[in-house]
């Protein structure tokens, strides 16, 4: 099948699945309240994660890092089909090329770029330092983001990869703005950010599990 096809046909399912789902967002604030002040905000996501999101921000003006391997390929082009702007690179592949546009991205004032810190190949939930050395040299806030459902499969690589299914529901949380100066020490900030993302998971599946509706 060409790829065009995959992507039209594969951006319809998702269409369909994801809106079918009740949406929960909590904390949409900390990001919208930082960009309207105009500074630029990197939303990290765990790569397992990221459909969400993409659903939740289709159509909205975020730039986003992919990967260039094939796996990244399918999932971009339906970003840029749903209004986003992609930048494609890791830590293996165009890396220097990639952070370059990430830096171009987020000297934009009020700029969202979007994160999984831990892909394209894991370990799962544990950040490059990219996300580190870029909100440190823009002065960009990192918005730890979290994403729960009722009704989903996981797809099991180097993590688990979660695709929602028809007719659930989907928790997000955005958490509070992390800052970090740019003489702050990059292995310190990056437990940081691990226990940001923890505090934001915690606080999301809370709510998950206590949700009677």
């Amino acid at each position: 099948m060409l790829l065009n096809t995959k992507v039209i046909l594969a951006s319809s399912i998702l269409k369909l699945f994801y809106s079918t789902n009740i949406k929960y967002v909590r904390g949409r604030n900390h990001y919208l309240n930082t960009i309207k002040n105009n500074q630029s905000v990197i939303l990290s996501v765990w790569h397992g994660q990221l459909l969400s999101i993409l659903y939740d921000l289709r159509n909205e003006n975020v730039s986003a890092l992919a990967g260039t391997h094939s796996d990244a390929e399918l999932i971009s082009r339906i970003a840029s089909r749903w209004g986003w702007h992609m930048i494609r690179g890791s830590s293996k592949e165009d890396g220097d090329i990639a952070y370059k546009d990430m830096i171009r991205c987020l000297n934009s004032p009020g700029a969202i770029l979007f994160i999984t810190p831990d892909g394209p190949t894991g370990p799962p939930k544990i950040p490059k330092l990219g996300i580190i050395r870029a909100a440190q040299s823009t002065n960009s806030a990192i918005i730890p983001t979290s994403v729960y459902s009722s009704r989903r499969w996981g797809f099991t690589n180097w993590d688990t990869f979660f695709l929602e299914k028809p007719f659930g529901k989907i928790y997000i949380e955005y958490g509070a703005p992390l800052i970090f100066d740019k003489t702050d020490n990059q292995e310190t900030c990056k437990q940081n950010l691990i226990n940001a993302m923890q505090i934001v998971e915690n606080s999301n599946l809370h709510y998950t599990n206590n949700d009677k509706y």
